[in-house]
């Protein structure tokens, strides 16, 4: 194996994983918010809490925010770009390294 092809293709193919873990986030925060999961599950805290006098009031938005929820998959997703690129690469050296030391499996085709 070629490690600069293997860097090459591992590095396309971790951008389209990011990619489409940014979508799938962004399609599943948007479901479950048109499903009022999220106020429901904010309503359930403000009840459990509200036996707390002069207690704060609790809203998941300011944490589970579109936008913050977004850029946090964004982030993952850039992080993993880096590390499943160095991964495959230097599994392809390790590859490598192994094949030379071992000789590698002969595949033999032939027409019938």
């Amino acid at each position: 194996m070629d490690p600069w092809s293997v860097l090459k293709i591992s590095f396309l193919v971790s951008v389209a994983l990011g990619i489409a873990g940014v979508v799938m986030v962004a399609v599943l925060w948007t479901v479950l918010s048109g499903m009022n999961v999220f106020s429901t599950i904010s309503d359930f805290f403000v009840q459990v809490t509200s036996g707390e006098a002069g207690g704060p009031s609790f809203d998941l938005m300011d944490y589970f925010g579109f936008g913050r929820v977004v850029s946090l998959a964004a982030v993952l997703g850039v992080l993993n770009v880096f590390l499943l690129t160095a991964l495959a690469t230097l599994t392809a050296f390790l590859y490598n390294i192994c094949a030379a030391l071992v000789g590698g499996a002969q595949v033999t085709l032939s027409d019938e």
